[in-house]
């Protein structure tokens, strides 16, 4: 969720598309209410809805997702496939994982998320893909190392997601909100600039919620 409005996109124009968004059900309003008492970042519910989306338009089969926090994408994702289908989730906190799992069992959906343990860039290497959807929502700085380990198991014509890339504002501007974010943004900006010109991706970066690198696999 966004620590403050009107980072990226003016706050008028922030309020007025919330107010465009789907009316989320109880079980995701009490998980934004969770992660908002509780200081745990999820994406935001636009982020949420355009990963939907993208699930429904790619019909797709199979999703990564780095990053799992208590599993607020994951019920976003899972409610747009087809019961057979499966979002593999990494998080390297299993306190995470296991409030996940009771929100992912309180939606319906635990046949349809598969968790894993672990730092993301031991886990990645031993999946077996393909996959039609990779989503980033971890460790900034190693954005792109989950990009090189992931790109193999991502099908052409299938998409890379990742979240936070205008990073509050700082990547653009340069202005640090505090001085412990300077690592993490100078990572971003090497990061964005790496993914707009793979060789592998036709790809952008767009100005939804905190910033979304999104990208086709193209060869």
């Amino acid at each position: 969720m966004k620590a403050q409005v009107g980072l990226i996109i003016h706050q008028e124009q922030e309020d007025y598309l919330e107010r465009l968004l789907p009316e989320r059900d109880l079980l995701l309003r009490e998980m934004e209410r969770f992660a908002d008492e509780h200081d745990i970042p999820i994406a935001d519910p636009e982020v949420a809805t355009f990963l939907e989306i993208t699930v429904q338009a790619l019909r797709a089969q199979r999703v990564l997702e780095v990053g799992t926090a208590i599993g607020y994408a994951d019920i976003f994702m899972a409610r747009a496939m087809s019961p057979q289908d499966r979002v593999v989730t990494i998080d390297i906190s299993i306190e995470m994982i296991e409030k996940a799992k009771a929100y992912v069992k309180r939606a319906g959906l635990e046949d349809q998320v598969e968790f894993h343990e672990g730092p993301a860039l031991t886990m990645i290497p031993t999946l077996v893909g393909p996959f039609d959807l990779v989503y980033l929502d971890a460790v900034k700085a190693e954005y792109r190392d989950y990009l090189d380990l992931a790109l193999p198991l991502i099908r052409i014509g299938g998409v890379v997601v990742c979240d936070n890339v205008l990073w509050r504002g700082q990547v653009a501007s340069g202005r640090l909100l505090a001085a412990h974010y300077r690592g993490s943004t100078e990572a971003l900006r090497g990061f964005n600039d790496y993914f707009v010109r793979h060789p592998q991706l036709l790809a952008q970066i767009l100005p939804v919620g905190d910033g979304l690198a999104y990208g086709v696999k193209v060869k």
